[in-house]
Order: C-alpha cells, then structure tokens, then sequence
C-alpha cells in the first residue's frame, strides 16, 4: 500500500464528511419538498464518490474510510474546544 496515496484518501475522506455535513445542515433550513430533493441528489453523489474511490485501488479505499472514520470525532473535539474557548 502506498502510504501517501492513503493519507490523500484520508483527506479527500474528510472533506467529503465535512463537505456532506455542510450540505445537510443546509438542506434542513429548506422546506420540505426541498430539503427531499436534496437529501436525494446528495445520496447520489456520495454513492457516485465511494464508487469511484472503490474503483480505485485498495489503499484508496482504506484511507478514505480511516479519513471519514476519524473526521467526526476530531471535528466535535474542535468545536467543543472553540466553545470551551469563547466561554473563558
């Protein structure tokens, strides 16, 4: 496995959360209908990105899950930081 292509794939993986979070938090100040629809489109998407990434190669596939895997975590740790910050 190549090393650097996997911390490439861990990158693109976490901004693919950071990216898809952005985009459901948005998608909930629509109505509805719309936030359905995009819902949809988004699903698309993201099916159509982990496709291409399993096309890839094996390491690409293991870095993007280690990347999508740990974002969530670090990302809550950084805002309870800044939180814990802006309170003191």
């Amino acid at each position: 496995m190549n090393t650097l292509t996997a911390l490439a794939s861990a990158a693109f993986g976490s901004t693919v959360y950071l990216t898809t979070l952005s985009t459901v938090k948005w998608l909930n100040r629509l109505t509805p209908r719309g936030k359905a629809a995009g819902l949809v489109v988004a699903g698309l998407v993201l099916c159509a990105v982990i496709g291409l990434i399993a096309f890839a190669s094996q390491s690409v596939v293991l870095g993007f899950i280690v990347g999508a895997g740990l974002t969530p975590s670090v990302h809550r740790w950084i805002l309870q930081r800044r939180r814990h910050v802006a309170g003191s």
